[in-house]
């Protein structure tokens, strides 16, 4: 029966899909005869004609203004990439758009002004298309996942109007149709893993400029489109966010050049670029150098192939980030790759004459531009680097699906969202781009079993922990943004999904699937999996309170409690015989309230036991072990311990990895110069203990949103101060803290509307003093609980002094 319904559900949700996608159409464009356009061209009818040259389509629309516009919008999408312009000139700063999706369940299009580039009379509109995720080559990753089974795939086709109404009130407006001219450009190949080939001989003058000639192009053709609703962007697009000068550019061979960038980065390059015409210039891009300073790309190669047949019919031999420009009638050319991106510190230059100069090469970071306005900094300058790296990590892993990694992979895990959300809200704001993330989850996920990914890329093995990302998510929304209308819109499909998981695991404990995810030592996936479970019955429960459903609430509570159950039978009642990560299991029992209250110290020493017999009485905990284990350990034994761990070069850690030049976080904790990548955000959930612990912001679980939070920075001996800014809904939230000869000095900003629990250390023998900034009638009397370092301020500015 619950798998029926689950059935139903999701076909009424395709048929509303089908249904209202001519609607939506309609209500966008504004034009029923709109229509998707592309140049019909057939696929190859072999996987090895994939890799010949597929040049990119280039579409071409002149139109009449009759006066000058009062206002111009461009509204566009595709299944693929695009690129626009307007009389020559690139719409916009997005790049890599539309968003990665399920194309045959949803399609987010882009809303540009384009006043200021209409002009009165003669226009002309261009448009460029790439594969993207929508037409990928068959590559056999890992020797045998080809996405072109699990994807939608098509020809690149693209979809849009030019609304244009006059001062007078008229209206008119341009669509895409079989009025569209289409050719092909210089881009021969594109691909998101493996690069660009560009040949400027093919540069077409004028094209995208009215009075061109096309009558020799063709009529484009009206496509049926990949099938997805199409609806409005509402989460930030992928644009250039730094640009990144190299540090160096070294003659590596003969003809070889090498261009380190000082950081390993998400991103594309401009690079300066002379010859003759026909001339090839071949660019790879790596995230490493070997001894003798040559390239090595081999943590940043697609899928693992890395051999003769292992990606298929006319795959390369080893699947490189590689680029090739070839020189056209302008002997001196400027060279930027357009659908794709690689990651790289360095760039590898073959065909030129004369090294580059610097100002020849520009690094471009590309990412989601999420928000940026919180900061984290300490008096420490290896967890400054720390801090650094995890940024530098999280955004070169966020490209409207937040990644694992930004070059072998690129796909959407759900273990890894797990493991770092909490410490991506830290940092940014991720409200949007975690609401198009779960929907991703919704549109990926089958009645068969768990996925792993979203978009679905075929991979269904990880299990429970990582699908569990779809809802899990959902709570962080919530404990951060106090989303309650987006746990109304999602409550039914939650229910649903834990009728699957029960359906799935009946007896409650989850016996299958991928475990912690990078331990040193074995994790049975029973700890990790129930756990998560666990974690989403309590949320559930929480969800049903929300929607103030007590029948669901009493139903989750109970499962919850069972839940419970068996893992305190099973990992604490009895002695766990097992070879088994101790750090790991304690810091899960704990963390995860399993542990009965009468053994919490006896959990505390076995986890204190587990840590200092580790190496180097470091972490050797995987994916979410290391999120735990900062909490717990803060928590029952002290942040101080924890924190001379982390503020450590040792192996293994976060300051280890910096000590062997990491400037982005390691999918490991060993290093590794040829299989795993070193840009993986997983172990960056350090940077949430920083804010939550060195800082001491955190969210109150009884009032989501930070409408009432706490405030409880440590302040570790070896540390003399730290500065912390994160903008909640309601404001700016201060906690700056620092040592001044005998005294802690506080700097606290509390938001309009909003109330912190203060938490400091405080002993019997100091005193403690306050003043409010702006308030000269404010009185240390009027802070109730003053003298024990444990009291509520409201909104304001305060100075907190120990002596």
């Amino acid at each position: 029966m619950v798998r029926l319904s689950i059935i139903i559900w999701c076909f009424l949700l395709v048929a509303c899909n089908t249904a209202t996608e001519k609607n939506q159409k309609e209500k966008i464009f504004h034009d029923s005869k709109i229509s998707w356009i592309g140049d019909g061209k057939e696929q190859p009818e072999k996987d090895s004609l994939f890799y010949l040259d597929n040049p990119t389509p280039i579409f071409r629309k002149e139109f009449k203004s009759e006066k000058k516009v009062n206002s111009a919008r461009l509204r566009i999408t595709a299944a693929g990439y695009y690129k626009a312009s307007i009389n020559g000139e690139r719409v916009g700063k997005n790049m890599l758009d539309p968003a990665w999706t399920d194309y045959s369940k949803r399609i987010f299009y882009s809303e540009y002004d384009v006043t200021d580039m209409v002009e009165a009379g003669e226009n002309c509109m261009g448009v460029v298309l790439g594969n993207g995720f929508y037409n990928p080559l068959p590559l056999r990753m890992w020797g045998r996942r080809n996405l072109r089974e699990p994807l939608t795939v098509g020809r690149p086709v693209f979809i849009a109007s030019i609304q244009l109404e006059y001062e007078n009130g008229k209206k008119d407006v341009i669509i895409t149709d079989d009025s569209w001219s289409f050719s092909y450009g210089p881009i021969l190949k594109n691909n998101v893993y493996l690069g660009e080939v560009y040949d400027a001989r093919r540069e077409i003058d004028g094209w995208d400029k009215t009075g061109f000639d096309d009558s020799s192009w063709e009529k484009a053709k009206l496509e049926e489109g990949p099938g997805g609703e199409i609806q409005k962007t509402f989460f930030p697009p992928i644009q250039i966010t730094e640009r990144i000068q190299p540090e160096d550019i070294y003659l590596q061979d003969e003809g070889t050049y090498i261009v380190d960038m000082g950081v390993n980065f998400a991103g594309v390059y401009r690079i300066k670029l002379k010859g003759d015409p026909g001339d090839s210039i071949v660019i790879r891009s790596g995230e490493r150098v070997y001894s003798d300073g040559s390239l090595n790309p081999m943590t940043a190669v697609c899928g693992q192939i890395k051999s003769e047949g292992v990606g298929g019919p006319g795959a390369p031999d080893t699947a490189l980030q590689e680029d090739i420009y070839i020189i056209g009638s302008d002997t001196e050319a400027w060279f930027k790759p357009e659908f794709t991106y690689h990651t790289f510190r360095y760039l590898e230059v073959n065909g030129l004459d004369k090294k580059p100069e610097i100002q020849d090469v520009e690094g471009l970071a590309l990412n989601s531009t999420v928000t940026n306005n919180n900061s984290f900094s300490t008096s420490s300058g290896l967890i400054n680097s720390i801090q650094e790296m995890t940024e530098r990590t999280f955004l070169s892993n966020l490209h409207s699906v937040q990644q694992d990694c930004p070059a072998r992979e690129k796909f959407g895990y759900g273990g890894d969202l797990n493991a770092t959300s909490e410490a991506y809200i830290y940092n940014f704001d991720m409200q949007s781009f975690y609401r198009k993330t779960v929907y991703d989850w919704v549109d990926a996920m089958n009645d068969s079993g768990f996925v792993d990914t979203a978009p679905f890329v075929g991979i269904q093995y990880c299990g429970l922990s990582w699908e569990s990302a779809m809802l899990i998510t959902q709570y962080y929304l919530y404990l951060y943004y106090n989303d309650t209308e987006f746990i109304r819109e999602m409550y039914e499909i939650n229910n649903d999904w834990m009728d699957k998981v029960a359906r799935i695991h009946p007896e409650g404990l989850v016996n299958s699937g991928l475990s912690d995810h990078g331990s040193m030592e074995p994790v049975p996936v029973k700890l990790t999996g129930t756990c998560h479970y666990l974690q989403c019955a309590r949320i559930m429960q929480e969800f049903a309170s929300v929607m103030n459903d007590q029948e669901k609430q009493e139903k989750y509570e109970k499962l919850a409690a069972k839940l419970k159950g068996l893992i305190q039978c099973e990992f604490w009642d009895k002695p766990v015989k097992d070879e088994i990560n101790r750090q790991t299991l304690h810091a899960f029992l704990l963390y995860h309230d399993i542990v009965p209250q009468e053994d919490i110290d006896a959990a505390r020493d076995s986890l204190l036991n587990a840590v200092q017999n580790g190496p180097a009485g470091h972490f050797n905990t995987g994916i979410f072990g290391t999120k735990y284990i900062t909490e717990v350990l803060s928590e029952h034994i002290s942040p101080e311990f924890t924190y001379n761990i982390v503020n450590s070069t040792e192996f293994p850690g976060w300051g280890y990895m910096i000590d062997n030049g990491a400037t982005t976080i390691w999918e490991t904790w060993k290093e590794s110069d040829n299989t795993f990548s070193n840009c993986h955000p997983m172990f960056g959930s350090v940077s949430e203990w920083f804010y939550s612990w060195l800082a001491g912001i955190k969210p109150n679980p009884e009032h989501p949103g930070f409408e009432k939070f706490y405030l409880a920075p440590s302040t570790p001996q070896e540390l003399d101060h730290v500065n912390c800014t994160y903008h909640s809904p309601h404001g700016k939230i201060v906690s700056n803290w620092e040592r001044d000869n005998n005294k802690r000095i506080y700097q606290m900003e509390i938001p309009s509307g909003t109330a912190a629990n203060v938490v400091l250390p405080l002993k019997t023998a100091q005193n403690i003093s306050i003043k409010k900034s702006g308030d000269p009638d404010f009185k240390p009397g009027q802070v109730d609980g003053l003298e024990s370092g444990r009291f509520e301020l409201s909104e304001g500015k305060y100075t907190i002094t120990i002596k």
